[in-house]
């Protein structure tokens, strides 16, 4: 299959989104203010696209993008160190072209996964509102309706992991109450689609070892085996 022409068009305009303030005031500041070490670089400052292969089975839902990291490079989880642990794990796992995202042109290819964001603006504090969830999430609905091979989702945390089943009741995909709740390889079939949770990469996990890198690599592994893709060599 070849990508919807369609898909293109809807990642220009998540681009040129402005339906929340607070995030259009802060990611442009963070843009205009820049933090000292990058000084020199003129940052992207706007809502973040999708990334990564629009054919391919699994969807990996992040939080939001980083003030100095994707707000800074237009790329999702690029130049930050969430995005270092992140694009390490999906190389080991097969689902990178390189253990590294350092900016839009490195040469970076993803095969069989899409990656995304639930909030597509840097939010203070890496803090979204919920009213700045909802404003956003129709962008994750309709990549999916656009992205019909998608069988697998990644939730990076809790807040990803409540965004999907979100997202699920928007698509009409059952999701029964109580709510299947969140943890690290939390696994759920809900339709066509099966919700795979791991802790977020965050320096707050990674730190402290809360999340280690075999934990991650066996979150997408798993994904890689719901999916029917097989491990490469």
């Amino acid at each position: 299959m070849s990508p919807d022409p369609r898909l293109a068009e809807l990642e220009d305009e998540v681009t040129r989104c402005v339906r929340c303030p607070r995030l259009v005031e802060w990611r442009e500041r963070v843009a205009r203010e820049k933090r000292a070490a990058f000084a020199g670089q003129e940052y992207w400052g706007r809502p973040l696209p999708g990334f990564g292969d629009p054919d391919g089975p699994v969807y990996v839902l992040g939080l939001a993008p980083a003030a100095h990291g994707g707000n800074r490079t237009g790329r999702i989880f690029t130049g930050d160190r969430s995005g270092d642990w992140l694009f390490a794990a999906l190389h080991r796992t097969g689902f990178a072209s390189q253990p590294t995202s350092i900016h839009r042109d490195d040469g970076l290819a993803v095969r069989d996964a899409w990656i995304a964001a639930a909030v597509r603006c840097a939010p203070p504090a890496n803090r979204p509102t919920p009213a700045e969830r909802d404003n956003c999430l129709p962008w994750s609905e309709a990549e999916l309706r656009l992205m019909p091979n998608v069988r697998v989702i990644v939730c990076l945390g809790a807040f990803a992991w409540d965004a999907a089943l979100r997202l699920l009741t928007s698509l009409g995909e059952p999701v029964p109450k109580p709510r299947p709740k969140f943890g690290h390889g939390a696994e759920r079939a809900l339709g066509r689609f099966t919700l795979l949770g791991t802790f977020h990469p965050s320096q707050q996990n990674t730190f402290t070892g809360r999340l280690t890198e075999p934990m991650l690599d066996a979150v997408f592994t798993r994904a890689r085996e719901v999916a029917g893709l097989p491990y490469p060599r």
